[in-house]
């Protein structure tokens, strides 16, 4: 087979003809996949004046990763070069390229804390659109420091908070409102807070915990949130009239809504009507996985 340097990665790697373009097969700009280039423009490229090469060919290959890694299809064109240099999708700043990569890990990963092997490490600064790899190490660094990843040689994980940061930008897709009513409890607010909130996300909602003191004090703006939520969970554990009439308020609104209580308050409910059916748990890492049921059911 026919090899060809890349222009965009510096490797010499396999290519394939497809009409008026040039396949490149599996180099740094996309491992395991491809992406076109017009022959035409090969030269043109070539011809750029070194200082041109510096700023703009690491974009590229960055731009060919991240789109191959998507599944899309990429063609290009020397015109396009520029275009895609200056595009404001082009991450420039550290804080952004470092995002870039917590993208990259969120796509490979089932949950927070799988392993994701990025190896080699020396052609991989293009996940960053980094134009070498001292950048790309920096950015690994200070990604660990905000403790939003765990890097192990060659593996890396993202922890709960970088799945989190991760899953509400990657691909462009939001995570869904998701809001947790509860009566004003200290030690159950702390705990859920800890374990269940990070769970939540994971099922591809944004939760935000609503408790009694600040539903009460905040009446329209948390009849505003409910409004804006795709999903309640109403918890019964302190029996808060202001939690039945949130959740009642939501359902007359069709949000879904999940029910829960503690085994503690379970006997203790006075309201047993035919909807009201809660999840009866013990500890909120139980509640996690009992909602995550709840939720493959529905759908």
């Amino acid at each position: 087979m026919t090899k060809k340097h890349c222009l965009f990665c510096d490797e010499i790697v396999p290519i394939a003809t497809e009409g008026d373009y040039d396949r490149y097969l599996g180099c740094s700009c996309s491992p395991g996949g491809y992406y076109n280039l017009l022959r035409d423009s090969y030269e043109s490229i070539n011809a750029l004046p070194h200082p041109k090469k510096r700023d703009v060919l690491h974009l590229i290959s960055g731009y060919i990763r991240e789109l191959t890694d998507r599944e899309e299809k990429v063609a290009l064109t020397f015109s396009d070069l520029e275009t895609i240099a200056n595009s404001p999708k082009i991450p420039v700043t550290i804080e952004d390229k470092g995002n870039r990569l917590l993208q990259y890990l969120y796509r490979h990963s089932e949950s927070a804390g799988d392993s994701v092997v990025i190896q080699p490490l020396s052609g991989s600064y293009n996940l960053t659109y980094s134009p070498n790899l001292q950048e790309l190490v920096y950015i690994i660094d200070k990604l660990m420091n905000e403790q939003l990843l765990i890097r192990e040689g060659m593996t890396f994980k993202l922890t709960d908070k970088g799945w989190s940061e991760a899953a509400a930008s990657a691909g462009g897709k939001k995570l869904k409102p998701c809001l947790i009513l509860t009566a004003e409890k200290k030690e159950l607010r702390m705990e859920w807070q800890e374990m269940l909130l990070p769970k939540i996300e994971q099922l591809g909602y944004l939760p935000r915990l609503l408790t009694h003191d600040n539903t009460h004090n905040l009446h329209q703006d948390a009849l505003a949130l409910i409004a804006d939520s795709r999903l309640i969970i109403a918890d019964l554990t302190g029996q808060s009239p202001e939690v039945y009439f949130a959740a009642g308020y939501a359902l007359g609104l069709s949000i879904p809504v999940i029910w829960t209580v503690n085994n503690s308050a379970a006997d203790k409910l006075n309201v047993h009507a035919g909807i009201i059916r809660p999840i009866v748990w013990d500890t909120a890492e139980e509640l996690a996985v009992l909602i995550r049921q709840k939720l493959s059911y529905d759908t």
